[in-house]
C-alpha cells in the first residue's frame, strides 16, 4: 500500500474493551473539538456496540466507520448505518471545519483557496 493511500485515524472508540483513542497527533484542535469527538465515539458504541472510527482520507476528507469482531451477536449493524448517517447530517459543519484543518495543517493546502471551496459548496445547496 502506498503512502498516498492510506488513511489517518483521527479518533475510535471500542464498545469491548470500554477505551477511547484520540490521535495525539491532532493536540492542536481545540478542547471543546476533542471533547465532541470523544462524546460522538463513545455514545455511538453505546449504543450500536463494536468499535467507531473517524478518519482522514489521503485527500482530506473526513469518514466514518463501524466494524465489530466476528461472532458479535449484539452488535446492530443497520443501526450503526442508520446513526452513521444522521451523524453526517447532524455533524456536517464539524466534519467540514475538521477537513480544512487537515488539509491545512497536515497536507499543506492553501487555506484560502480551500475556503472559497466551501463557500461554494455551500451556495450549491
Amino acid at each position: 500500500m502506498s503512502e498516498d493511500s492510506v488513511r489517518v485515524v483521527l479518533c475510535a472508540a471500542s464498545a469491548y474493551d470500554r477505551k477511547y483513542y484520540f490521535n495525539r497527533q491532532f493536540d492542536r484542535l481545540p478542547e471543546n473539538v476533542k471533547e465532541e469527538l470523544h462524546i460522538l465515539c463513545v455514545l455511538f458504541t453505546e449504543e450500536v456496540g463494536g468499535i467507531f472510527s473517524i478518519l482522514f482520507t489521503p485527500e482530506g476528507d473526513v469518514e466514518m466507520e463501524t466494524q465489530c469482531d466476528e461472532g458479535d451477536l449484539l452488535y446492530d449493524d443497520i443501526s450503526g448505518g442508520l446513526l452513521i448517517k444522521e451523524i453526517r447530517r447532524k455533524k456536517r459543519e464539524l466534519f467540514e471545519a475538521l477537513s480544512v484543518y487537515y488539509r491545512v495543517a497536515v497536507l499543506k493546502q492553501d487555506p484560502g483557496q480551500l475556503l472559497s471551496e466551501t463557500d461554494e459548496d455551500s451556495n450549491e445547496e
